[in-house]
């Protein structure tokens, strides 16, 4: 697929938009991957009319060339997702669910496209295009944070499965009877090593947050040596570790990237992580399997949105990945 030109034969920016439960991130992204203007708004604040704050991020995001000078508008958002409707039913943003922001989006941009992927996926084409995914054809990225989501590159393409939902890896169950998970289902990764699931564990076992109480706030508590902090990392990432593994061996995968807010404590999360790999990827085709940072960080969803339109046929090359609206 031709990319949209600019001025001077340089592609135009597309602009990028991801919809997190804590906040929706918008920028306008050059076709090289790099991030010319950049607009936020925290979720609760836009909820009550979210497409309505959806259209107003694009266009502040877009004003350094306007709308008429943008490729089109790629979307990431947390899921599950319905394609083939160009919905989401977001596990963590109820007032999401339903909404049909799509159109409103692409009635932005008449003539160009405007697609949907969920943000795992879109987290796997970023790294894949300009992160620590370059070069690795089969790999998966996961994304830390309010939830855990997941997205698989497989023969250097974009996998998104029957449904577009493949690498929805904080839903697949490694513990039988575990704990319960806001999906409805017991014993999945983001029962355990969300941002939240750490909370409340370490607040089960004792920790007494004297601020916000968040993800933030733990991981000082456990650089502080607070042992309930510092067991809830090291409990989220042996469960993240076993997914891992899990995953490595279905998809004999060569590469796994973690990003996300939460992952970005480091080796509070990486080591017991690593360490759970190392015990469960034990089959002579797992146990070269990286384990790396994200190279893009809390980015790489918003850069992936972009990879949907400056790289279609390789990130959104089937309706099993990506929605595609064109307006009028």
């Amino acid at each position: 697929m031709e990319e949209p030109r600019g001025g001077a034969d340089r592609p135009r920016p597309a602009v990028a938009v991801d919809i997190g439960a804590t906040k929706i991130a918008t920028a306008l992204i050059a076709g090289d991957g790099t991030i010319l203007s950049r607009v936020r708004m925290d979720t609760r604040t836009a909820a009550p009319r979210i497409a309505e704050a959806l259209c107003e991020l694009v266009v502040r995001a877009a004003e350094p060339v306007g709308l008429a000078g943008v490729a089109g508008i790629g979307v990431s958002s947390a899921g599950p997702l319905d394609l083939v409707a160009g919905a989401v039913t977001p596990v963590n943003i109820p007032e999401l669910r339903g909404v049909a922001f799509l159109r409103s989006l692409a009635e932005l941009v008449p003539g160009r496209p405007t697609r949907l992927t969920g943000d795992g996926l879109a987290a796997a084409a970023g790294e894949h295009w300009t992160g620590a995914g370059q070069g690795c054809a089969d790999l998966l990225a996961i994304v830390v944070s309010t939830g855990v989501g997941g997205g698989l590159v497989l023969g250097g393409r974009l996998h998104g499965g029957a449904s577009g939902n493949a690498g929805h890896v904080g839903h697949a169950p490694v513990v039988v009877d575990g704990e319960p998970c806001p999906c409805g289902g017991r014993g999945c990764p983001e029962a355990y090593a969300s941002g939240p699931s750490m909370v409340r564990f370490a607040r089960r076992t004792g920790w007494r947050p004297t601020g916000r109480g968040d993800a933030v706030e733990l991981a000082a508590a456990a650089r502080g040596g607070d042992g309930s902090a510092v067991e809830a990392f090291e409990r989220g990432g042996r469960i993240l570790g076993a997914m891992i593994a899990n995953c490595a061996a279905t998809c004999d995968l060569r590469r796994v990237i973690v990003g996300g807010g939460v992952a970005q404590v480091g080796e509070l999360l990486m080591a017991p992580l690593r360490r759970s790999v190392a015990e469960h990827a034990v089959l002579p085709f797992t146990a070269g399997l990286e384990v790396v940072p994200a190279r893009l960080g809390t980015d790489a969803s918003l850069v992936g949105a972009a990879a949907l339109i400056h790289h279609a046929q390789r990130y959104a090359g089937n309706q099993r990945v990506a929605a595609t609206v064109v307006a009028g």
